[in-house]
């Protein structure tokens, strides 16, 4: 991988994570509790709980990619970065401007998954 798709992959995961770290912020500000004295009708507050537990997963899949990306930010430099952890041959760099968090190819991603 050369410097210059270092640093545009650096670009990238530094903009995902101020992209993500303001939906985590939206995210947090809906999954507040709902009161259960809360002047809602029986349907409606029903459907509030719905609507707070799709965040909530919504929120907790958040954190993760944000570590995640936090991580690849840190791993960037290496010489390692970008190279599949399974096969060791490079990441493609479309996948890695899509996914900069990556750390196996496409296959490997695949071969992985249906395991």
């Amino acid at each position: 991988m050369t410097q210059n798709e270092r640093s545009k992959i650096r670009s990238k995961i530094i903009k995902d994570i101020a992209h993500i770290s303001e939906q985590i912020t939206e995210l947090e500000a809906k999954t507040q509790p709902i009161e259960p004295d809360c002047s809602l009708g029986r349907l409606t507050r029903v459907e509030a709980m719905n609507e707070k537990a799709v965040n909530d997963k919504i929120l907790a899949e958040s954190r993760i990619t944000l570590k995640r990306l936090q991580s690849a930010l840190n791993r960037v430099d290496r010489e390692s970065f970008g190279i599949c952890i399974d096969c060791e041959e490079d990441i493609a760099m479309g996948r890695m401007m899509i996914r900069p968090e990556s750390i196996r190819c496409v296959t490997c991603a695949s071969e992985f998954s249906s395991s």
